[in-house]
């Protein structure tokens, strides 16, 4: 397991609404990621597993937000 803290956050869309995602931690090659997401809306730190996020915007990858 490891905790992966990002330099640049990253936006994500969550069930929750959007946000900027702070850190992943990996629960191992059998269990899903683990991300913690500062929502946009208030400021309030969620965590969610990696089928539950998606990347917000990237255009250099041609990531869109639906």
């Amino acid at each position: 397991m490891f905790i992966h803290e990002f330099i640049n956050p990253i936006p994500v869309v969550t069930p929750l609404g959007d946000g900027i995602a702070i850190y992943v931690k990996s629960n191992g090659i059998f269990e899903d990621d683990e991300w913690a997401v500062a929502m946009r809306d208030g400021g309030q730190v969620r965590h969610f597993i990696s089928s539950h996020i998606k990347i917000w915007n990237n255009n250099t990858y041609s990531i869109i937000k639906k």
